[in-house]
């Protein structure tokens, strides 16, 4: 396992042992040693192919070392083919029953809503119109699909919880997570 798409094969094919480790492995190859000219190619393949591959995987303990070995390289994904072109696949992983999918499809949002959100924090940042408006566009849409998603799994219990690290574990609370990070990093009165 001394590359990214070493460990990405093992993920998808290894049994649950070797899957684990190989996700795990990931992080090591990533933050670890510098990786190749090759690992970064391996790396955008893998991004962009990454919800057609989660789709033929039926093993949830295989979903989950899949989102999680994403999640780690997905910060070095490209901007070419646009910020949202993720975004129906995390939006699925962020409503799926097991928790560290549900993470990990936070931790990806939130790698995304920081350059999109770069020309409202930072006004003096030099962006094309064409692109603060397409940024600005994607924002809105991102903002009301969590808000659908908070409105449909909200439950009368989650009203006792004051805040959103003591809500249960739950799709609600990762969507209240994304959409905070949202609020966060631009203007909370923009999106309303």
């Amino acid at each position: 396992m001394d590359t990214i798409k070493e460990c990405l094969e093992i993920v998808l094919n290894g049994n649950e042992k070797e899957s684990r480790m190989a996700a795990r492995g990931i992080r090591k190859i990533v933050y670890g040693a510098r990786p190749s000219k090759d690992d970064f190619w391996d790396i955008k393949k893998a991004i962009y192919a990454a919800p057609a591959n989660y789709a033929k995987i039926s093993e949830e303990w295989r979903q989950e070392n899949f989102a999680m070995a994403i999640s780690v390289i997905y910060f070095l994904h490209s901007e070419e083919t646009g910020l949202d072109f993720l975004f129906p696949w995390l939006f699925e992983l962020l409503q799926h029953p097991n928790g560290y999918i549900r993470q990990a499809a936070v931790r990806m949002f939130g790698n995304d809503i920081g350059p999109l959100t770069v020309h409202i924090r930072c006004p003096e940042f030099k962006q094309s119109k064409s692109k603060s408006a397409r940024s600005d566009e994607i924002l809105r849409d991102l903002s009301a699909s969590l808000s659908g998603l908070i409105t449909m799994y909200w439950k009368p219990e989650y009203e006792k919880h004051k805040y959103i690290d003591s809500l249960p574990p739950s799709p609600y609370k990762s969507a209240q997570l994304v959409l905070f990070e949202l609020q966060e990093s631009s203007d909370r009165e923009y999106y309303r």
